[in-house]
């Protein structure tokens, strides 16, 4: 392979995102004519039956053109959906190591409430 192939192959600038079992790859990488792209890669592992595992992979190649508009967009999309359901993660909810991290003000007042001794009914079971 030639010098300029090896250099069209090679990433310019990376940043990496780990999230969980997914990972996020950032890379500017340049056109034959010279001109720079971005490629975002979205990397998820899998666990196989056996123990072994593989990664899908996805990618999308975005370049300067539609930065702006692309940029706009997903600033509009992220913002409505913290607006609309907040910056809590929801699924989080629904792992089996999940503790709630509760308001000390919230978590007595739901206490009070629900220990309130005037909510109860009075039973003796010797009259059942």
């Amino acid at each position: 392979m030639s010098d300029k192939e090896l250099l069209e192959k090679e990433e310019i600038f990376s940043k990496v995102l780990r999230a969980g079992r997914r990972t996020y790859f950032f890379d500017v990488r340049a056109t034959k004519a010279g001109d720079y792209y971005l490629t975002i890669t979205e990397s998820k592992k899998f666990t196989n039956d056996d123990g072994s595992f593989h990664y899908k992979k996805h990618k999308i190649y975005l370049y300067k053109e539609d930065f702006s508009a692309f940029s706009e967009i997903l600033n509009e999309m992220t913002q409505y959906i913290v607006n609309e359901k907040g910056e809590e993660v929801i699924s989080e909810r629904h792992q089996k190591d999940f503790k709630r991290e509760y308001n000390t003000e919230d978590a007595t007042a739901s206490v009070t409430q629900k220990t309130d001794v005037e909510s109860f009914t009075d039973i003796n079971f010797e009259d059942i």
